[in-house]
């Protein structure tokens, strides 16, 4: 499957803040940017930081639950290689990462089995990174 990379926008009320977590903490590359913005390569996806004040969901987040936990609404992320999210799932532990939801296995045994986990930025910004040991199982139902 070839996948067209997706562009995202969002705000940051803490420009160096978010730019330093963005950067250090996921290790990844910055595009252009200015002042009021900074483009990541986010695991080969454009995404976008814009200085912003803080948005109601960045305050206090809304949950829905899925799998017993609660999960933040809105997020974004990306699905990685089980072996990248594992990878990157031990460097957040490394670092001392809070996360809304610990690195786990959500629906174990069922369709749609997959490893998934939760982190806000210093912002409020709800990520989820999650991968899947069959990606076939990525819509299935």
């Amino acid at each position: 499957m070839s996948l067209s990379p997706f562009h995202l926008a969002i705000p940051v009320h803490d420009l160096p803040a978010a730019r330093a977590f963005y950067g250090e903490v996921f290790g990844l590359a910055e595009g252009r940017s200015s002042e009021q913005w900074v483009d990541f390569d986010f695991f080969g996806h454009q995404l976008v930081i814009h200085e912003h004040p803080k948005m109601p969901y960045q305050e206090q987040a809304n949950t829905n639950a899925v799998d017993g936990h609660d999960v933040p609404v809105p997020h974004f992320g990306v699905v990685l290689g089980w072996e990248e999210w594992e990878s990157l799932a031990e460097r957040l532990r490394a670092r001392g990462t809070e996360f809304v939801i610990e690195p786990y296995v959500r629906f174990k045994g069922q369709v749609g089995e997959q490893a998934t986990m939760f982190l806000l930025d210093p912002c409020g910004n709800a990520l989820e990174f999650k991968a899947f040991k069959d990606m076939s199982q990525l819509f299935a139902k």
